[in-house]
């Protein structure tokens, strides 16, 4: 008989909670909130207990929101080398079972097991094993979908929680599936969402039912990826836990201690960031051909600029120049800046032939590039701020911690 490939997605239950449960177990039961610092301004609710989400806690609320919910909250600070420790404690069980494992996120993963019977019997049995050596060896609760493809058991993971096996099969994925909210699927987001109830799409069957030619028509080639997922035609495969997806883009973002109100201030804030996005650049082996820049207000208004860079780079002064002179040229200072990304687009591999001109120094860049990479070597052996440029010493409006550097794996469609 030949192999099937049963493809599992194993969420961790409240996953910032439960360990913090996990780790002070005087907090089991009770109504606790993992949140950002309010002083930082990263002051939301990440995640919260079963008891919290009863009384009306939800991930995203702002501190004072969730306060007001459920007045008795208990609101612990994250501590993100504590929930990395356990999910690499998690994945290494999951090893024991699959062959290939793709992480989405700190919490989440799919997993991919060969099996010559069903999925209904075999996958659920295999399932119910990771989940209870999960409980058994960690303490954490999983809840664990299997299907035979990446969205539907991502979808089956969603349907029952806390600690709990879905299947979706291919027998069974229309009545499973088809009646659920369209806003389920995954990458079906608020905007999406709000376009499909638009023309009456309000399931994941109404979905999967529409014209193709409609939804290519409506939303472009994304609306047939969604099409094909609602009809179980997601072709992707779990990638192995050591892929690297390709770099896209990278970049660096933050949201400032106190807005901010001065030229200079924003351009200390961009400075910094390009640090990180250069150092980034550096270890991908690949520059950047153009720079973009994301400006979010006072009042939450949204802008997002982008230039072309002369010669491709990587240089950390180079790209806040450019991050730099998007600011000054388009945003009119409607409202003080609240938060501030600056990312290096359109990435080529370093090294690459460029065509000079009469008007760049190329002397003077090879030499700032030399000085960029000593730079970089000291901070890998002594730290950060081993050394760092005169400008961006003394008090920054940055937040000190530093959440926005955890490392998360990307997400498997790009």
């Amino acid at each position: 008989m030949p192999l099937e490939t049963l493809i599992l997605h194993s969420d961790l239950n409240c996953y910032y909670a439960s360990v913090e449960m996990n780790e002070h177990p005087e907090l089991r039961g009770k109504k606790i909130a993992v949140c950002g610092s309010t002083e930082n301004r990263h002051g939301i609710v990440l995640t919260a207990s079963y008891p919290a989400k009863r009384s009306g806690v939800k991930t995203g609320m702002a501190n004072w929101q969730a306060r007001q919910a459920c007045p008795d909250l208990i609101m612990v600070e994250p501590h993100y080398d504590l929930y990395l420790h356990y999910s690499r404690i998690v994945r290494a069980i999951y090893r024991r079972y699959a062959e290939d494992i793709e992480p989405f996120g700190m919490d989440e993963s799919w997993l991919s097991v060969p099996c010559c019977g069903s999925v209904e019997r075999d996958g659920r049995k295999i399932a119910e094993e990771i989940r209870k050596t999960v409980r058994e060896e960690t303490g954490l609760t999983v809840s664990v979908g299997v299907s035979f493809s990446k969205i539907f058991a991502k979808l089956g993971s969603d349907m029952k929680k806390p600690d709990a096996v879905t299947v979706v099969s291919r027998g069974n994925y229309r009545d499973t599936a088809w009646k659920l909210p369209v806003s389920d699927l995954l990458y079906v987001g608020p905007a999406t969402t709000r376009k499909l109830l638009k023309y009456s799409i309000r399931t994941i069957g109404d979905l999967a039912r529409t014209d193709p030619a409609f939804l290519l028509a409506r939303l472009g080639k994304n609306g047939l990826m969604l099409w094909r997922f609602a009809n179980g035609e997601d072709g992707a495969k779990v990638m192995p836990q050591e892929y690297v997806a390709p770099v896209k883009s990278i970049g660096h973002g933050t949201t400032c201690v106190h807005d901010l109100e001065s030229d200079y201030e924003v351009w200390q804030v961009l400075y910094e960031l390009a640090q990180d996005v250069g150092h980034r650049l550096r270890k991908h082996g690949i520059t950047a051909k153009a720079v973009q820049l994301s400006v979010r207000d006072r009042d939450l208004g949204w802008y997002q600029y982008q230039m072309p860079l002369a010669c491709p780079s990587r240089s950390p002064y180079e790209i806040s120049l450019a991050a730099w002179a998007l600011f000054r040229d388009r945003y009119r200072w409607p409202k003080p800046v609240r938060a501030l990304t600056v990312r290096g687009i359109s990435p080529v591999p370093e090294g690459i032939p460029v065509q000079t001109d009469l008007f760049s120094d190329f002397v003077q860049r090879e030499k700032r590039r030399k000085v960029d990479d000593a730079v970089d070597d000291l901070r890998a052996r002594f730290g950060t701020r081993i050394i760092f440029p005169a400008s961006l010493q003394g008090h920054l409006p940055l937040a000190q911690d530093r959440c926005e550097t955890v490392p998360m794996p990307n997400p498997m469609y790009q």
